[in-house]
């Protein structure tokens, strides 16, 4: 199929579009009401098998293509629902990127999450020759989703950053329509799934006939949970659901309170008019060898772990480096790294002084320093066995996960290894961060952290921007992790008392009330959108 919309297409879009209009308003006037109006369309024929499929299509096209025209008045109409959904669409893609709309209306949703480059589908040219009119810098063309032909509305080798699926409901096979999305989709590629939560069909249905939502043909209404197993299906994983809009309509002061706060509570979400999928598709396994890992060592006053950390850290990769990032020692830990790098010239070591400010900022200048295909952080304490590396980088390079969190609550700890009030601390965050990135997250502040060098380009722009500043840096990633939708897993470690020096993970309830207001503003930003 040609890219864009032909000349053809445009004569038989406006041409059909009046048709169309003039018979909408027609049947309006004779019924005085859209749900009347409904009940008056083409008769279904007895088809079966494929052709009776077919010709649900063709019924759903046929549709649009007469309510077209009014398809704006709608939307108008109920403002306020659409900003609900245009705000967490905004929140969720990330700005200037690739985007690709399946059924995408009018374009509308398209341009608000504000595309470097935008691509438009939709089933019906008269919609789409709507679109094209509203927004021509995007790109649309025709096609069903469902169907084979629908990849030839694209250019050899094209592949998006986040491919919106505006509405299944009236897919008929959904899916292969998520079949043929694998072809346009990368590692980093999140798919959007929307469509209502079938709970209110009725009043959504008594909506359509008393004319105040636009209507529609013969619904799926499908749960979360069969979203998630079509999804599987198809080869994507679904990593995170969103619910919005409890109350559709605005009200002052009501409409904030349910729709900014009941909505985004672990039971009342449930009972969200609309909910949006986000989901992945599962990446192929890549060879290790192909790939070269940087190994982040933040050390201050470290000097007698530095050569064990060296002769402990087995190959990992293709490549691996070693990055020493000594935040201003005064034991002479740099002098030590020196020393070490002329001992072992066969490893690539390297040394980057910090800033002598706090960890998370001695961690950024070793990952804004490395060349990897892979960031891992390890302490210099060593209390993570280095020997447990090669698990974090099988996880990654298997697709599993895109953020590996090393997790030490999982095996004994040793007496003496943690003090109770970190213990007690790391259980409490624990349970906090779990509900507030929607994935299980055990121990938030183990320094094992392993995750691909083009992600963390995507999280440092969001540096602190949660609130205050994170000393430790472990929060700025899980939350910056959680806001791109990456895939985050944990990975049990041994943990052990370190040998030498003493731990920097002081001053426990100062540093405690700091991640509290993290937290706060987590929830503020992940769980509110603001």
């Amino acid at each position: 199929m040609q890219l864009g919309v032909t000349p053809n297409l445009k004569e038989a879009a406006v041409q059909n579009a009046a048709a169309g209009s003039g018979k909408v308003n027609s049947r309006l006037n004779d019924t005085g009401s859209m749900g009347a109006f409904l009940n008056q369309c083409e008769p279904r024929t007895d088809s079966w098998g494929p052709a009776a499929l077919e010709e649900r299509r063709e019924r759903t096209r046929r549709h649009l293509a007469k309510i077209a025209s009014h398809r704006q008045d709608w939307i108008n109409r109920n403002r306020y629902y659409y900003e609900l959904q245009s705000r967490l669409l905004r929140f969720l893609v990330e700005p200037r990127k690739k985007v690709l709309s399946v059924r995408c209306g009018t374009g509308d949703l398209l341009a608000v999450v504000q595309p470097n480059t935008g691509k438009g589908i939709d089933i019906c040219a008269e919609i789409v020759e709507i679109a094209q009119q509203r927004n021509p810098s995007f790109e649309f063309a025709v096609a069903f989703p469902d169907k084979e032909e629908f990849q030839e509305a694209f250019r050899p080798g094209d592949k998006f950053d986040y491919i919106l699926f505006n509405d299944i409901g009236d897919t008929v096979d959904v899916l292969q329509a998520l079949r043929n999305l694998k072809p346009f989709c990368q590692r980093q590629t999140r798919v959007l799934v929307t469509t209502y939560n079938h709970l209110w069909e009725p009043l959504v249905t008594f909506a359509e006939w008393v004319g105040m939502k636009v209507p529609r043909t013969e619904q799926n209404w499908l749960s979360t949970a069969d979203i998630r197993n079509l999804l599987k299906l198809a080869g994507f994983e679904a990593l995170e659901t969103h619910r919005i809009v409890i109350l559709p309509k605005y009200f002052p002061l009501l409409s904030v309170f349910f729709n900014r706060f009941c909505a985004r509570l672990p039971f009342l979400s449930k009972l969200c008019m609309t909910q949006v999928v986000v989901a992945r598709m599962l990446p192929p396994s890549v060879a290790s060898k192909e790939l070269s890992v940087s190994v982040v060592i933040p050390c201050k006053n470290e000097r007698g772990n530095v050569e064990d950390a060296v002769r402990r850290i087995p190959p990992l990769a293709g490549r691996t480096e070693i990055i020493f990032c000594d935040d201003q020692s005064t034991d002479g830990t740099a002098e030590e790294v020196l020393r070490v790098q002329s001992l072992y010239p066969e490893k690539n070591i390297r040394l980057e002084h910090g800033p002598g400010v706090c960890k998370s900022r001695n961690v950024w200048t070793g990952f804004n320093a490395a060349t990897g295909d892979i960031l891992m952080i390890l302490d210099a304490d060593l209390t993570t066995i280095p020997e447990e590396l090669p698990f974090f980088i099988d996880v990654i390079v298997s697709g599993q996960a895109e953020f590996v969190n090393g997790s030490r609550l999982v095996y004994p700890v040793p007496k003496g290894a943690m003090t109770g009030a970190n213990m007690l601390g790391n259980k409490f965050f624990s349970v906090t961060f779990t509900y507030l990135l929607g994935q299980q997250v055990k121990d938030t502040l183990c320094g094992t952290k392993v995750l691909w060098r083009a992600d963390w380009e995507r999280i440092k722009p969001m540096l602190g921007s949660w609130g205050t500043e994170d000393h430790w840096g472990d929060y700025e990633l899980l939350f910056g992790a959680a806001k791109l939708n990456l895939k985050i897993l944990d990975l049990p470690v041994h943990y052990q008392e370190r040998i030498y020096g003493s731990t920097k993970m002081t001053k426990v309830f100062r540093n405690g009330l700091v991640m509290l207001k993290m937290c706060w503003h987590g929830f503020l930003k992940l769980k509110l959108g603001y």
